[in-house]
């Protein structure tokens, strides 16, 4: 709908209240209820948000190290603006309007912290070549028997999970939280994030979900509205679900697996597709695979932004530790999946579920683009068996702060998303790293308390 028919909209069905919402760098939503007056006051000239809101971490710690905001700069607002294309409804919430917000300005211009920004220019360099991306992300999580605050109250100890046992694909532990099950299917799909499959994954409480693919924008939309959707749907049942990329060392981690395609403009054509090829692959598709390949390295934190992020990328634990690639190869880093035209497609195998949706599908598009642009050869061979022992082209790094490092000194990635994101993005890295590196873990007492 446009402007004139969402002003009609609101009078038409007397609406109260408008939910608003937009992605920080971690890929949390901060928004407010506002006033249906306020929504439309500010459709021109934007809706104000102390900009601190990209100057904290996802506790709302303030930051030290970075020169976007700060108390150097006061604080002071900045504007963001509602896409109404965003429009939905809320089903579990009486049906509130809710839209997506973003801080482009009107001459497509974003702030470079802002995820959402950052994906829209990526997606009109995508455009302007040609392409039209189609994408989708996969998630998996783990719900649990507790609340914010029982868990709280128990130190995030004992914690416990919705099912017991490691029963993958089980059709006996969701009919035992059915309820709670088809709310989810239902319920998403009402809000527009419409589900390809739902199923348990192997893990006590563990779900997987599959987001039907769309444009790649609106893919990231879904895929961020999903995580908040899934946690707002559990409270409902007095469950909490987490995305966590590996919440115990005895369990799965949980992927957030990006699935991708370039067709042609009118959607007609799946431009990945060669019947000609042995792999079933066009030159595009193995340009665009050698180009994630080349900046993978460069944009790991994009992929894996968290200190727990690393916890999942080890050996033998369905996440992938090399730069590498197969044809429906569960075990290297990029897979590809060739079984019809219209299903040819990458998957990127990389991000957990922790990722900020935005930023992992701008860190896949624009390295697949840069394959394209410099008609990159895939010179390395795919790999046939296990990925994890296919170390001879490079391993990806292992803990946030050498990812961040290597992304921080990368021309490359300066390149493609602008000196101002990766100085602002690495840095709220490094922050990340330093409040892990100062505290005391219960592995700390538990080793050195007596003994050393």
């Amino acid at each position: 709908m446009n402007e004139e028919q969402i002003k009609a909209y609101i009078e038409e069905n007397k609406i109260k209240k408008i939910k608003f919402a937009f992605a920080d760098i971690d890929g949390v939503l901060r928004g407010k209820v506002i006033h249906p007056n306020k929504f439309i006051d500010g459709l021109q000239s934007g809706y104000g948000f102390c900009d601190v809101v990209f100057g904290w971490d996802s506790s709302d710690v303030c930051y030290d190290n970075v020169q976007l905001t700060g108390w150097h700069t006061g604080y002071p607002d900045k504007l963001c603006r509602i896409d109404l294309s965003t429009l939905r409804n809320v089903p579990w919430q009486d049906n509130i309007p809710f839209f997506l917000a973003d801080y482009s300005d009107p001459h497509g211009d974003g702030l470079p912290a802002c995820p959402r920004s950052l994906l829209k220019h990526i997606t009109k360099q995508c455009e302007d070549l040609g392409y039209h991306a189609e994408f989708a992300q996969e998630f998996e999580w783990f719900n649990f028997r507790e609340t914010p605050q029982s868990i709280n109250d128990k130190n995030f100890t004992n914690i416990n999970t919705l099912t017991p046992g490691m029963f993958g694909y089980s059709i006996l532990r969701t009919s035992e939280n059915s309820d709670f099950y088809y709310d989810l299917f239902n319920l998403l799909t009402q809000f527009n994030i419409p589900i390809e499959g739902l199923h348990t994954e192997t893990g006590p409480g563990v779900y997987e979900a599959a987001i039907a693919h769309d444009e790649v924008l609106s893919a990231a939309d879904k895929a961020v509205l999903f995580k908040t959707a899934v946690k707002e749907i559990a409270y409902k049942h007095g469950i909490m679900a987490s995305f966590m990329a590996k919440w115990n060392e005895s369990l799965p981690g949980c992927s957030g697996h990006i699935h991708q395609s370039l067709w042609s403009k009118d959607k007609s054509e799946n431009l990945f597709f060669s019947a000609a090829d042995e792999h079933k692959m066009s030159d595009l598709h193995k340009h665009y695979l050698a180009g994630q390949l080349h900046c993978m390295p460069h944009l790991l934190p994009m992929y894996a932004p968290t200190i727990n992020s690393y916890k999942r990328l080890v050996e033998g634990a369905w996440a992938p530790t090399t730069l590498t690639w197969g044809v429906e190869n569960r075990t290297t880093a990029l897979r590809v999946i060739n079984t019809t035209p219209a299903l040819t497609r990458l998957e990127t195998r990389i991000p957990g579920s922790d990722t900020n949706p935005y930023l992992a599908m701008a860190a896949a598009l624009a390295s697949g683009l840069y394959g394209i642009k410099h008609k990159l050869g895939l010179k390395i061979p795919q790999t046939i068996g296990n990925g994890y022992q296919d170390k001879k082209n490079g391993v990806l790094a292992t803990n946030l702060h050498d990812a961040a490092t290597a992304m921080q000194n990368s021309a490359l990635a300066k390149e493609l998303f602008g000196e101002g994101f990766v100085e602002h993005f690495t840095q709220t890295r490094f922050w990340e790293h330093r409040q892990y590196a100062k505290h005391v873990t219960d592995w700390e007492l538990k080793r050195y308390f007596e003994i050393i």
